[in-house]
């Protein structure tokens, strides 16, 4: 650990944890001198394309053409 209280996770633990740069990570404390890091759900990711289908192609093209 460094002196800003920084650590450098080696690729192939990053490989095998399926982790990629960019990804937010959270600290969970398990116990005294152990912390685990869990990639962060995004919300948006998670529901993005989970919708299509649900309104007639060229509805939202529609839509927009209104609104414009």
């Amino acid at each position: 650990m460094s002196a800003k209280h920084q650590v450098t996770i080696p690729l192939d633990a990053l490989a095998r944890a399926g982790l990629r740069a960019g990804d937010r990570l959270r600290a969970e404390v398990r116990g005294p001198g152990e912390v685990v890091l869990v990639r962060e759900d995004d919300p948006i990711e998670r529901y993005a394309g989970s919708l299509t289908g649900v309104y007639p192609d060229g509805y939202l093209d529609e839509l927009r053409r209104e609104w414009a």
